[in-house]
């Protein structure tokens, strides 16, 4: 029986992750098959190996983002946050997912606007900071936000301050990127917030000053 095991075909997943890292010329080909798998795990696997091989098109990162699962739409959304992208209406999909009903697809599409610093979404990017029923959300919100640095997210920014703890400290940082009176009105009065880590994040900005 010992001698038969070597023989034995290796599981799909284990296939999927050898293929995410040979160059093989037949590894291309059963990453594209798995992308269409009914396989919810075998899709974010070949995912992740075409982002690997640098083979993802502008069609294929439409097709994740669409995905009916889940986890694919998750997938998509952490690897696209770090890849290069130069089509915009790629990151007008990736707005269009602040709406999404999962809450940590609409956490993981703020991240990656923010990383992609998409001005593009700075309005969709309010309404999840000022009225989304998921702290990670606003929270998320107001980090990309921040990262943007677009004015016409100031007022949306300082109301986070009035916020759960962990979006107040998150708005706190936010504010660097900002400039004026109402900015330093807003930190004047964080530095006085009940959450220590609030106070804390105040003075770590009053320090790089």
């Amino acid at each position: 029986m010992h001698g038969d095991d070597v023989t034995l075909v290796a599981p799909f997943e284990h296939r999927l992750l050898r293929a995410s890292y040979a160059v093989g010329d037949e590894d291309p080909a059963l990453l594209l098959v798995a992308f269409d798998s009914p396989v919810a795990r075998h899709r974010v696997l070949a995912l992740r190996g075409l982002v690997r091989r640098s083979m993802m098109t502008d069609g294929l990162w439409r097709r994740a983002l669409r995905a009916d699962d889940v986890d694919v739409r998750r997938d998509a959304l952490e690897q696209l946050a770090h890849a290069s992208i130069d089509e915009p209406s790629l990151l007008d999909m990736v707005t269009s997912l602040l709406a999404d009903e999962d809450a940590l697809v609409v956490d993981g599409a703020a991240f990656a606007l923010g990383e992609h610093l998409w001005r593009g979404a700075v309005m969709a990017l309010c309404d999840v900071a000022e009225g989304h029923d998921d702290p990670r959300c606003r929270e998320s919100a107001v980090a990309a936000l921040g990262a943007i640095g677009d004015d016409r997210a100031r007022a949306t920014i300082i109301a986070a301050l009035d916020d759960k703890p962990a979006v107040r400290r998150r708005a706190v940082v936010a504010l660097a990127n900002f400039e004026g009176s109402d900015i330093e009105a807003a930190l004047s009065s964080a530095g006085e917030d009940r959450d220590w880590q609030v106070r804390s994040a105040v003075e770590q900005l009053h320090r790089k000053d």
